[in-house]
């Protein structure tokens, strides 16, 4: 396990989202959206799933993972690489589901907000559809690369 220094649990804190990557049974990549509820600096970062498809086959049968994220505007980004463990919704804090509920009431305030200021976005609130989480993703982080140019550092 990889201690995750601070700069980049703040970083991934602020994002709505992470791009998650498995592999499937052919060895072929899957990537899905998923939201992360915590990090412990010690090196695990939690994620929800709301569905039990593909990802969720993936990690059954190899617990390879890797997340990233980036910032355009900051031109910054991490790509973490890890294994990961299977957590039961049975299993999920109270504390972790609650942070969950948080991160959703976020990101639709921000798109009111957004859409209050004429930006063009979804016409629906697609966070309002959405399920409960199914299971949690436990990743423990094994390499950090920083996809921020070395030009730009």
């Amino acid at each position: 396990m990889k201690k995750i220094p601070e700069p980049v649990i703040n970083f991934l804190k602020n994002q709505g989202f992470v791009v998650v990557s498995t592999i499937d049974k052919e060895g072929s990549p899957h990537n899905s959206c998923k939201g992360i509820i915590d990090i412990d600096n010690k090196g695990i970062i939690y994620l929800l799933d709301l569905y039990m498809a593909q990802t969720y086959k993936n990690l059954k049968d190899r617990p390879l993972i890797s997340i990233a994220a980036v910032e355009e505007h900051r031109f910054k980004g991490y790509c973490l690489k890890g294994k990961a463990k299977i957590v039961n919704r049975d299993k999920v804090s109270a504390k972790q589901m609650r942070s969950w509920d948080d991160k959703i009431s976020s990101r639709l305030t921000q798109r009111v907000l957004k859409n209050i200021h004429g930006e063009k976005g979804h016409p629906k609130h697609p966070e309002l559809s959405l399920p409960l989480p199914e299971y949690m993703i436990a990743m423990e982080v094994q390499e950090i690369i920083d996809l921020t140019p070395p030009q730009i550092k």
